[in-house]
């Protein structure tokens, strides 16, 4: 019998992988909009189970026999932004996934690929009237067309949906990738052709978005590794990781994979403890895979930038509803909880973090040993106050390279470069020893973080400073935050950015008690 193993690169495959049923919670409204011939849009963010699903419902439409479902992954014509070449790129694209199908033959027999402008839908009447059952085609990938590409091809699946009373077309179409059906218009290049007054987008009549999954859905998932193995998945270690995933599939599989067999070497005597999924954790950030590299890509996008940076700093978008903030969360980056808007989990927020400061982190780490907590160190436990102090010389000497670094070289994440360069420092003491929890959401004006070292916490809110009222804002948020996670002592970090002000007033520390509580404030 055939192993299975958790999947991390490309669709999951029964038998092959440890899968779930790709179908939850959306397989009677997929069935019912492909019987009602229905033109729809399914999203979801990168490697969430999108190809999964398609095949799957391809096979079980195929197997049923009422229609034929083809499966068309349109990735490779990304790269033709202009209809002369990428129309033709689709045609032949459809053509090649027809007999790796085993469809019946005769597409885009005799096409005329110099009518640019109809010749895909030409080719789809002529196969469609040939065939004795209705076609159902699943574009996967259909957001990576762009420009006149994107508007030709869409044009084309409208006029042939409009007329298809008259005239054999699709039966129904999906049009599947990471972006909402709204935001293809943003696909196409400012001030080059236009949608027009008869827009191709509104053939679309659902868009529907693919779920995470639940802690007992990733219990399921777990158990049957145990099924087959007999390797057990402790109830904390499973905890922990939904709580730093969210459930998100590839992470929760990635992390799964990793203990398996790179922590407990598939050695399936050995239980997965909380501390072995930590550990699994670590790991999976540190090895930076293709999944990061293309989720991280996103934070260069300025409707992502202009997201992304008000929430490492706490402050507002502009609407909370506006295309950038639906954009942003529909690429699974963000999430809304309790009217909280956060990142969509706590591994997306370090990697956020780590991504965009990690040229400041490896600046810092130049010249000194690669664990240097022992200089903070008193009678084991970190001295933060000595720690902060350090920073705020740091900064004094270094903020304006890393503004403009952040502003010119990072995609203007300028007006975060002091909440990213302290989090650099305080990352460089910890390797290795400890970790800094990061709480971030928009509109909290503020950025929570804990340090966690040698089993003692040391919370630290960074704020921007806007007045003395912002101070006090400060010491009631870091006080809420020190009950949060059970300290007595606080460490309020404002950040002055008054170019105007001179640095001796900037910089300054003091203590205060506040509620039998001790807030260290120090000025940068």
């Amino acid at each position: 019998m055939r192993k299975s193993f958790f999947n991390v690169a490309g669709p999951c495959n029964p038998g092959e992988h440890y899968m779930l049923d790709p179908f939850r919670g959306i397989h009677a409204e997929l069935t019912d909009l492909v019987d009602s011939r229905q033109y729809f849009v399914i999203y979801a963010a990168r490697q969430s189970g999108k190809t999964t699903l398609l095949k799957g419902l391809a096979r079980q439409i195929n197997t049923k026999g009422d229609y034929y479902a083809l499966y068309c992954s349109l990735e490779t014509v990304t790269v033709f932004g202009e209809p002369e070449k990428g129309i033709p790129e689709i045609v032949w694209k459809i053509e090649s996934c027809l007999e790796q199908q085993n469809f019946p033959e005769g597409f885009a027999k005799d096409a005329d690929y110099s009518k640019t402008g109809s010749v895909l839908q030409t080719a789809l009447v002529k196969y469609c009237r040939a065939l004795e059952k209705p076609l159902v085609i699943f574009f996967d990938e259909a957001d990576c067309l762009s420009n006149g590409t994107l508007i030709t091809f869409l044009r084309q699946l409208r006029d042939g949906y409009i007329n298809r009373l008259d005239v054999p077309f699709i039966h129904s179409v999906a049009l599947v990738g990471m972006r909402n059906i709204r935001d293809y218009k943003s696909l196409i290049r400012p001030n080059n052709e236009t949608v027009g007054s008869a827009s191709p987008f509104n053939i679309m009549t659902e868009s529907l978005s693919l779920r995470n999954f639940t802690k007992p859905e990733v219990a399921e998932l777990y158990a049957q590794h145990t099924a087959q193995t007999g390797q057990i998945f402790e109830a904390e270690a499973i905890e922990h990781i939904f709580e730093q995933t969210q459930g998100q599939p590839w992470l929760v599989n990635a992390i799964a994979r990793n203990v398996v067999k790179k922590i407990t070497k598939e050695a399936h005597t050995i239980p997965i403890t909380k501390e072995i999924a930590k550990q699994g954790i670590e790991n999976i950030i540190f090895e930076w895979g293709t999944h990061f590299d293309s989720m991280m890509e996103r934070l260069k996008e300025p409707r992502v930038r202009n997201v992304i940076k008000p929430l490492i700093l706490g402050e507002d978008v502009e609407s909370e509803r506006s295309g950038d903030y639906l954009h942003t969360r529909d690429l699974g980056l963000i999430r809304e909880v309790n009217g909280k808007v956060e990142p969509a989990n706590p591994l997306y927020a370090e990697l956020m973090i780590r991504s965009l400061n990690w040229d400041a982190q490896r600046s810092l780490e130049k010249g000194q040993a690669e664990y240097i907590a022992p200089r903070y160190l008193k009678d084991g436990k970190l001295d933060i106050t000595f720690l902060i102090r350090d920073f705020q010389t740091y900064w004094r000497e270094n903020s304006e390279i890393w503004t403009t670094r952040y502003k010119e070289h990072f995609h203007q994440y300028d007006k975060a470069a002091p909440h990213l360069v302290i989090q650099a420092f305080l990352n460089r003491v910890v390797n290795g020893g400890g970790q800094v929890v990061r709480e971030m959401a928009l509109g909290t004006k503020r950025a929570d973080l804990c340090v966690i070292y040698g089993g003692y916490k040391y919370p630290i809110e960074l704020k921007i400073y806007r007045g003395e009222k912002s101070v006090q804002e400060g010491r009631e948020q870091l006080s809420e935050y020190m009950d949060k996670v059970g300290a007595e002592t606080g460490w309020l970090v404002m950040f002055d950015r008054d170019t105007e002000k001179s640095w001796d007033d900037k910089i300054y520390m003091k203590e205060e008690s506040l509620s039998r509580k001790k807030i260290v404030i120090a000025g940068c």
